[in-house]
């Protein structure tokens, strides 16, 4: 008996307002050869039971309860449970094109690593990507030294080969970065990319949730605390060449914020602004 094409791995986690929507962008896939495993991580709200009305009506759909522990521990759960020659992660706030599978799996080649554009999706309106998703972003150098600073690749534009992910676990001591960790695993050998140029994956973007890759510094930050990780996997010559080139960002950054701000205020405004809160503090302290 052959696998399953596709394995798509939905991790809940009291989202149950969007959960419909999200398994319904599955059943309306027009490829049909799919399983999903929904892994409920402890929620206490109604995700249960809008699961369980899914796995009454298909049978491709599987449900997972287990207590909560975090995304990757709910999207290590799916992978073990996985029995596809493709993995498609797709969190339960987000939605795929009805054409995405039939798309990635038209031609008769098979690439292990197929991406698609995205939209952001907010208020029930679709908008571009906050990035362009080119065919050269999948490649180690440029996930390693590139991601957060120059793109980033949401995780369910990709249909992963399952051999790709072979001996990966999602690292459940981390909260952020954990996409990351992935991405640099399945593309450590390079491996063939298939691009599809048209937007076939949609991530929810409530105001609720706020950009990472707004906060530059915050950005860096968490990257430093992945070094000793990557350190462990990857070796101490990609380890050092990743904190020389962070140091290096950062303090581009901090120059290229000091010109830009002595070019529009002359430099005068900070020493203005705190020669005046000396006077301030002056006037108060004798009137006290």
């Amino acid at each position: 008996m052959s696998n399953t094409a596709i394995s798509i791995i939905v991790p809940c986690y009291n989202q149950a307002a969007y959960l419909d929507e999200c398994l319904q962008s599955l059943t309306d896939q027009t490829f049909t050869d799919w399983e999903c495993i929904i892994v409920n991580d402890g929620s206490d709200d109604n995700t249960e039971e809008i699961a369980q009305k899914w796995v009454e009506k298909d049978s491709r759909f599987q449900y997972i309860s287990k207590k909560n522990e975090g995304i990757s521990s709910a999207r290590n759960t799916g992978l073990q449970k996985a029995s596809g020659d493709y993995i498609q992660f797709l969190d339960s706030d987000d939605t795929l094109q009805h054409e995405k599978f039939a798309k990635s799996l038209a031609g008769e080649k098979k690439y292990p690593l197929i991406l698609s554009q995205f939209t952001i999706y907010k208020n029930k309106s679709h908008f571009p990507g906050y990035n362009r998703i080119e065919k050269d972003f999948a490649t180690f150098e440029n996930i390693v030294f590139g991601w957060n600073l120059k793109f980033t690749i949401p995780i369910h534009c990709a249909l992963i080969s399952r051999k790709l992910l072979e001996g990966f676990m999602f690292d459940t001591s981390l909260s952020i970065n954990e996409d990351w960790l992935m991405w640099i695993y399945i593309t450590r050998n390079n491996p063939e990319v298939l691009l599809i140029d048209e937007p076939l994956a949609h991530y929810r973007k409530e105001d609720d949730k706020k950009s990472l890759s707004s906060d530059p510094y915050k950005v860096l930050r968490q990257r430093t605390s992945l070094l000793p990780i990557l350190k462990k996997l990857y070796g101490e010559d990609l380890h050092d060449r990743l904190a020389y080139h962070m140091i290096d960002v950062h303090m581009t950054q901090l120059s290229q914020l000091k010109h830009e701000f002595n070019k529009t205020t002359g430099g005068k405004v900070v020493s203005g602004y705190l020669a005046l809160k000396r006077y301030y503090y002056k006037l108060f302290q004798k009137k006290n």
